[in-house]
């Protein structure tokens, strides 16, 4: 491979021509040959006997040039980028300029990435707001806690079934008095209030007895998933079969003792609202980390290929994939189970993946503009934490995990530490103060009631001359 030309094109592209000599592109032709002779039908040749020569003559000189060109593509634009000392953010777009007697010239228009510029990334005026832990919080945990270590107690027969109660009712639903597939039930175990069926529903059962037999009457929901009942009214004639309660520990010193590690109900509450606080102040950084973000994106000038958004909308499309499939989907079965493609889900991943990419850069010109640098203690601090987090061994990371992609998520942290120290909070508007300035009335009534005065001492002083 030899590089015969590298130019900067526009928006963040460069033009790559490179040649490949004449020797290696013929035997590129010929392994190709080799590769499907066996399915060329050539007459007076047996299959996979005719001369290359005769196959050329038979379907033209150029029959063997494109596959040839594939194969030759990876390993030859991979030298030319590498002596261009240009690094690709995304697929390029490939051509050929020339085939002849010299051998071939393709021509690559490789996306790289753009030259970014970023100011006032520094003193960004952005609130962190972490919410107060509130008494409905804790007792809702509390609740959850109590409710796994309820217990269930049948009632006798004259009991009537509340709301929260497991009723054991046998059921048939008809529309129309016709009775519907998948309507029928015996022996089926309701929480009541726990919604699991139609609206209205549960709130019938609650109020009866054991041995109740009686009809509850409900329509589906109009975007109910069997077409052929969404909207329509049903009857359910039922019958309870059981009554369980259910049972919620006392709230007590006993029950902080069964449920966690201290002694008294009072210290259990005050470690289920600093846990809480916990939560709370992780979602707080994470929005605030997402409004330093947006602003940063806000302030960030580049001319970002398109590639670059496509690429990253890829690698959405294939985390996904390996979700899934540590799930025990694939995209295949997804896109079966919700009616998507694999184009409305890059769709739907495209806004974040540009997004994604946008803030990596806006980071890296904060880096830049600091000229951060990432220490042998930092690295091998990430190494080591990434190790944890996979129950790796550091070395064996070291050898599985490229440094310079490590280095530069190294970086871009610090980037964000550094524009997150600047951060200022809000200033509080305050209202100025208003002049009290007299009406024109008053005013007037001021004066004339002075007038008066002046006039009342003259008289007096008179009178009294």
């Amino acid at each position: 491979m030899t590089l015969v030309k590298c130019e900067k094109a526009e928006k963040s592209t460069f033009k790559l021509e490179f040649s490949v000599e004449k020797a290696v592109f013929d035997a590129a032709c010929e392994k190709v040959y080799r590769r499907m002779v066996k399915k060329i039908n050539v007459p007076g040749f047996r299959a996979g006997k005719a001369p290359k020569a005769i196959v050329e003559k038979m379907y033209g000189k150029g029959v063997f040039y494109e596959d040839a060109i594939n194969d030759l593509i990876p390993e030859n634009y991979t030298a030319a980028l590498k002596e261009a000392g240009i690094e690709a953010v995304g697929q390029p777009e490939i051509d050929i300029v020339s085939i002849d007697d010299n051998g071939l010239v393709l021509s690559a228009i490789v996306p790289v990435k753009p030259e970014c510029k970023i100011e006032g990334y520094k003193g960004l005026e952005i609130a962190k707001n972490v919410e107060k832990v509130t008494d409905e919080e804790i007792e809702n945990e509390i609740k959850t806690v109590r409710e796994r270590n309820s217990r269930e107690i049948e009632v006798e027969d004259d009991t009537v079934a509340e709301m929260g109660d497991v009723a054991k009712i046998d059921f048939e639903g008809f529309v129309d008095g016709v009775a519907f597939e998948g309507g029928k039930g015996e022996n089926y175990s309701l929480k009541l209030g726990s919604g699991s069926f139609i609206p209205g529903f549960e709130e019938q059962v609650a109020g009866h007895k054991i041995g109740d037999e009686f009809d509850v009457n409900v329509p589906f929901p109009a975007d109910y998933h069997a077409e052929e009942l969404a909207g329509k009214d049903a009857t359910f004639k039922c019958k309870v079969n059981a009554i369980t309660k259910v049972e919620l520990p006392a709230l007590d010193d006993d029950f902080a003792k069964d449920v966690s590690e201290f002694d008294t109900i009072d210290e259990y509450k005050a470690d289920l609202k600093a846990k809480i606080e916990k939560r709370h102040e992780a979602k707080a950084d994470a929005e605030f980390e997402e409004k330093i973000i947006d602003a940063l994106i806000e302030k960030l000038e580049a001319e970002i290929p398109e590639a670059m958004f496509e690429a990253e909308t890829e690698n959405f499309v294939r985390d996904y994939d390996n979700r899934l499939r540590q799930s025990g989907l694939d995209l295949k079965t997804y896109f079966q189970y919700t009616g998507l493609t694999l184009e409305t889900l890059r769709e739907q991943m495209r806004p974040q993946a540009e997004k994604q990419v946008k803030a990596r850069l806006a980071l890296e010109a904060v880096a830049a503009a600091e000229a951060i640098e990432v220490t042998e203690e930092e690295l091998a601090a990430e190494y080591d934490l990434i190790a944890e987090t996979y129950k790796l061994e550091a070395d064996k990371v070291r050898e599985m995990v490229d440094e310079a992609m490590v280095k530069a998520d190294v970086t871009v942290r610090k980037a964000m530490n550094v524009v997150k120290e600047n951060v200022k909070a809000p200033k509080k508007a305050t209202k100025p103060r208003k002049k009290k300035v007299a009406e024109p009335a008053a005013e007037e009534a001021a004066e004339a009631a002075a007038e008066a005065a002046a006039e009342a001492v003259a008289e007096e002083t008179k009178t009294e001359e």
